[in-house]
């Protein structure tokens, strides 16, 4: 695999990541209009619970922008260090 291809490559990880990132949010919503409803249902399981999964959806939502964030700056410095400004740009 030559370098233009692994930068390419790199391209659709982070776009996966971005992906993964919506979808955790999207999940971290459904858990919070959960809760919303419980307090007019009252169940004592999901107040007991949902609290424990929002916080569980919110640290691994924290890693994947971490992650997403060490990967964009990775990739940056990939794309400088093997010299690609010529064959592509590096927001790609």
């Amino acid at each position: 695999m030559d370098k233009r291809q692994q930068l390419d490559l790199m391209d659709k990880v982070q776009r996966e990541l971005d992906d993964l990132k919506n979808s955790q949010t999207s999940v971290l919503k459904k858990v919070s209009q959960i809760a919303a409803h419980n307090i007019t249902l009252g169940v004592d399981l999901l107040d007991n619970k949902l609290p424990d999964l929002e916080e569980q959806v919110n640290a691994t939502l924290a890693a994947t922008s971490d992650l997403s964030e060490a990967f964009a700056e990775y990739r940056t410095r990939f794309f400088s260090d093997n010299n690609l400004a010529s064959t592509a740009d590096p927001t790609a």
